[in-house]
């Protein structure tokens, strides 16, 4: 592929990461996330496999060397296989890694599917291992197709990290145990706090769960020591006694992780938003509808202007999301 200038933003960094979503649908409807009169975009707004991949093309030849895949829940979109098979495709050939996130209620049909396009982890969105709790906070998610995903994608070689939301009052007991089932069955663990995206029937702030509390909790229960690990996300990882557990803290709030960033978004219908906590983007879509590859890279460097230098998240009690978009448009 030839050589092309890399992408480098306003403030001198590097952005090496892009997360696609493939949809902005999915088969749960967790509360933090979605609102209760959720309403998703027509399928003919969204971006076609050809395009998707024109896009990460562009991106690869301006060193992007890790691709995600997100929705919403991308195993809903019936094309999802066929992007990754594609992606896989360019491990390799620019291309370092390819992964996704998912809530695993589809991964026992695809897991081994996968791994044969190249996928070597995955993050696992799962809030809670209590029945109860897990459907309370999915609004009717049923636990063991996501057990059997996961375990499906351990029996094809995928390593999973599970990926857990921490809600006070709602799962923030849970995670000493989750951490210990981490432990004994291989995973890592990264724990993230809630974050203001679009309008929901609850006030996060009465949900939010800052996680120096939580590392608190965890540290009288568990030897952790720091490690240098990095994925390429913004997680701060520690080692989990002698296992081979890492323990990852995603903190935007209360440790603010931006002057590292080195990843933007594409949404399902091509618009790549350049930070998650802020409304700015750049439609590639129509960029590479309009224009093609010329004026498609004219987008990224327009989009490397715009970057801004860190998010606009605040959790008080009252107060209007940071970006009216909900997760599930963007992805994690």
């Amino acid at each position: 592929m030839a050589s092309a200038p890399a992408l480098i933003d306003g403030h001198g960094r590097h952005i090496t990461y892009l997360r696609i979503s493939v949809t902005d649908r999915c088969d749960l409807r967790c509360r933090y996330c979605m609102g209760d009169d959720m309403r998703f975009m027509a399928r003919e707004r969204l971006l076609s496999v050809e395009e998707i991949a024109a896009i990460a093309d562009a991106f690869i030849a301006r060193g992007v060397r890790r691709i995600r895949l997100t929705g919403g829940e991308p195993l809903v979109r019936g094309e999802t296989m066929a992007i990754a098979r594609m992606l896989g495709a360019r491990i390799g050939g620019g291309l370092d890694e390819l992964t996704m996130t998912t809530n695993a209620t589809r991964l026992s049909d695809h897991a081994q599917a996968l791994a044969d396009a190249g996928m070597r982890r995955i993050n696992v969105s799962l809030d809670s291992l209590n029945p109860d709790t897990f459907r309370h906070i999915t609004r009717h998610g049923d636990l063991t197709r996501v057990l059997d995903g996961i375990a499906a994608a351990k029996a094809a070689g995928i390593a999973v990290k599970i990926n857990a939301v921490a809600l006070a009052d709602m799962n923030e007991a849970e995670i000493p145990d989750m951490l210990a089932w981490c432990v004994d069955q291989g995973h890592d663990l990264s724990l993230i706090e809630t974050m203001p995206l679009g309008a929901i029937s609850e006030d996060r702030a009465d949900r939010f769960v800052p996680l120096t509390r939580v590392f608190d909790a965890l540290s009288s229960r568990f030897a952790l020591v720091r490690d240098t690990h990095r994925t390429g996300g913004p997680a701060r990882y520690w080692r989990v006694g002698d296992s081979g557990t890492r323990l990852g803290l995603i903190s935007p709030l209360t440790a603010n992780f931006c002057d590292g960033c080195n990843r933007v978004r594409l949404d399902a219908e091509g618009r790549l938003h350049l930070c998650l906590g802020n409304e700015g983007h750049v439609d590639l879509k129509t960029a590479w509808r309009q224009g093609g590859a010329q004026a498609l890279d004219a987008a990224l460097d327009a989009a490397m202007i715009a970057k801004p230098a860190a998010h606009d998240f605040h959790i008080e009690r009252g107060s209007r999301p940071a970006v009216q978009r909900h997760m599930s448009v963007t992805g994690g």
